[in-house]
Formats: C-alpha cells, structure tokens, sequence
C-alpha cells in the first residue's frame, strides 16, 4: 500500500490540508499527516488542526509522496524549515513523488525541484522562479512532480493524486462515493 506524508505547518490552508488526507484516505492510502512541531496547526482561517505526529517522528519512515499544503504564512514556514528542503530533495533523487498546492509549489521550485519543469499555482506565487514553465491549468503533472492552482482545485487535486498512487479505477470508486 502507498504512504503519503503531508507536512502541515502553522498557517496552512485548511481546505487543501483537510480535502488531501480525507480523499488519499478514502482511498484506502496510508497518510500521516506532520506537524512542523509538536503543537497544534492553528491554519490561515483560524481553523486547528491536530496533526498525526511530529515531522520529526514522521521522518523516520519511508514514503511513496509528499505533499504540500499551500497557504499563508504556512508555504513560508515550509519553505524555511530545512528538514522540508532536505525531505523534498531527497525523494526527488530517489524518484518519488512530490506534489504542492496554491502557494507551496514555491516551496518546490525553492528547492530547486521545478527548474526546467511545468507546474501551476496561486497567481504570482512562481514569479521570482523564471525556470518553471507555469501553466494554465488546475493540476499540472511533469514526471513526478504534481502541482495545482490552490484551495477551488483541491478536490481535482487530490483526486489525481489518488489516480497516480491507486489507479484510475480507485480514483472513480472514491469520485463516486463523492457524488461527483
């Protein structure tokens, strides 16, 4: 079975937090969500979440994804937290999926992962990163890396990262349990 590790940081965007690990676990994907630290995440709008564990337990195992909540100040605290850089190149040289919603793409494109790539994201967030070739729509796979525009495209978003880990046939099992 798939394990997927979605880091969530102080500040996140708690529709796109919350729609990945619901939909990658109605799928039957072992997904652990970690908190940067050992506190509650208090998300952009306020809302807290209580994440599985500590990114530094979670670090001690091996996964087939990570993926990035966007959200503000959420993406900064990803992207200035070492172990997150560290995390994302890392599975990069192993081949495995890293995938980033809304403003967290930077956080990949910081790492140098998107240099030469396609990828989307909230509106402005890849301006200072002129080696990405940003694209026009919802969710954009290049290889192993998938990305997606922001919290109105999470579903697409996590739907797809379903169908990359499960297959097509898991993807429409949990789109039709949605009512989609």
């Amino acid at each position: 079975m798939p394990k997927v590790l979605v880091p969530l940081a102080q500040g996140c965007e708690e529709i796109e937090a919350a729609t990945i690990i619901d939909i990658l676990r109605r799928a039957g994907i072992d997904t652990v969500s970690a908190g940067l630290d050992a506190h509650p995440v208090r998300a952009s709008r306020g809302m807290v979440l209580l994440p599985d564990t500590t990114l530094d337990a979670a670090l001690g195992h091996d996964y087939d994804m990570v993926v990035l909540p966007g959200g503000q100040p959420g993406t900064d605290n990803l992207k200035a937290d070492t172990r997150i850089r560290d995390l994302l190149k890392h599975m990069a040289q192993q081949g495995k999926i890293t995938a980033a919603i809304c403003a967290a793409p930077s956080v990949l494109a910081a790492a140098g992962l998107l240099d030469g790539r396609k990828a989307t994201c909230y509106p402005t967030c890849l301006d200072g990163f002129p080696k990405v070739h940003l694209q026009p729509a919802a969710v954009v796979e290049d290889g192993n890396l998938i990305t997606s525009r922001g919290p109105g495209t999470a579903m697409d978003f996590a739907l797809a990262l379903v169908e990359r880990l499960a297959g097509r046939a898991k993807r429409k099992e949990v789109e039709a349990g949605l009512a989609r």
